[in-house]
């Protein structure tokens, strides 16, 4: 797909996927003058938002302002915007839009969120990807931008109780396997026994100012969970569950929180393939699971040292590099005169892991293999 200056205007054709100029996550499209009038007034007030709406509408600004014009059958437009953005923002009437998107849809995982507004923005409706998608909460921010009242028939969000697979995001947390994220999501919302297991993470997952329905229980350990014998479980943890936990997954699902961080030193030119089969070497002796990894925490010499750029990269983990005497106000227990008066620093894994967790205990304190030393540790949480 070819792009196109937001000065042109876009011819629809039939059989023709049409080029966009693409700058932000979400479209709003308008077919109508009220139409249009709302969705200016959404554009001016949305960052990351890119307006389309009919060539017979323009004003003459259209340029200046970035807005995209076009000419034919709006239902062409879709197949071009539906893998460009996270979000579609339809002027449309409903049944319109249904049968537009109908012929484009893959699943829940990959659907952009769709959301229609009616033409005089009285009412903003969840049409489609209202949880994995976003377009609930698009819909209340839209919503509440225009004065309108939001629409959203997601069982979970209407009965005010836990969102499955939306549990954590918020905190980066991250589901292991969504093979059971429909059944679990059923359990809650038909209010079945549902225990949620958290041993680490965040504490603030409770959205509601509500209490916490009565069919769901918190608990701090899986084995304290299976002996209430729920009929499904959310399980939090950085750990890899023993053969004897394993049953709570039946009809569960398992989310990673990222609590784990890595003290890291190493000498120069180390490479990514080394780091990384040193930390999942360790991931494994404490039997910790990778995904729950958040940091890699060094001294700010090696912010540059390509394995760890590479190795961050990668997974997505933050590199955080402090100065030696930011680590040097951290107490470690064998403070080393060779590694000062290379670095500056009397240690780098220990104080820069301990540094970043603000904690003494370590998982793993030091740990040397060939050109790494490692360094382990937990985030903990207020009322955790």
């Amino acid at each position: 797909m070819s792009s196109v200056s937001a000065q042109e205007m876009i011819q629809l054709e039939e059989g023709v996927i049409p080029a966009l100029h693409r700058q932000g996550d979400y479209a709003v499209v308008a077919i109508t003058k009220h139409g249009v009038e709302l969705a200016r007034r959404l554009h001016a007030g949305f960052a990351h938002v890119d307006l389309y709406y009919m060539n017979k509408f323009r004003r003459g600004d259209e340029g200046e302002k970035g807005i995209q014009l076009f000419e034919g059958s709006v239902r062409l437009l879709f197949p071009a915007l539906f893998p460009a953005y996270k979000g579609i923002i339809c002027i449309i009437s409903l049944g319109a839009v249904v049968r537009m998107i109908a012929p484009l849809l893959v699943d829940k995982k990959k659907d952009p969120g769709i959301i229609v507004i009616d033409d005089k923005g009285e009412h903003v409706i969840s049409v489609l990807s209202g949880h994995l998608g976003g377009a609930n909460e698009l819909t209340r921010e839209v919503a509440a931008a225009l004065g309108a009242r939001p629409v959203l028939t997601t069982a979970s969000d209407v009965q005010g109780t836990i969102a499955v697979d939306l549990f954590g995001r918020r905190f980066g947390w991250v589901w292991e396997s969504d093979e059971k994220l429909t059944p679990v999501s059923a359990s809650v919302v038909n209010e079945e026994r549902v225990a949620v297991v958290q041993e680490s993470g965040e504490p603030g997952w409770w959205i509601y100012d509500t209490p916490l329905p009565s069919h769901i229980g918190v608990y701090r350990s899986v084995q304290e969970a299976l002996a209430a014998e729920p009929q499904a479980a959310l399980v939090v943890t950085h750990r890899l569950l023993e053969p004897s936990e394993e049953h709570i997954l039946s009809n569960g699902v398992l989310f990673r929180p990222k609590v784990i961080a890595l003290g890291i030193g190493c000498n120069r030119g180390t490479s990514a393939e080394e780091l990384e089969q040193v930390i999942r070497e360790t991931m494994d002796e404490l039997r910790y699971s990778l995904q729950s990894v958040k940091a890699l925490c060094t001294i700010d010499i090696k912010k540059d040292e390509e394995g760890l750029l590479q190795l961050a990269a990668k997974y997505g983990w933050q590199l955080i590099a402090y100065t030696p005497a930011e680590l040097n106000e951290i107490a470690i227990e064998a403070p080393s005169e060779t590694v000062f008066r290379f670095t500056g620093a009397y240690g780098v894994s220990e104080p820069a892991v301990k540094r970043y967790t603000g904690t003494d205990r370590l998982a793993v304190t030091k740990k040397k293999s060939g050109n790494v030393t490692l360094s382990v540790g937990l985030l903990h949480f207020e009322g955790k």
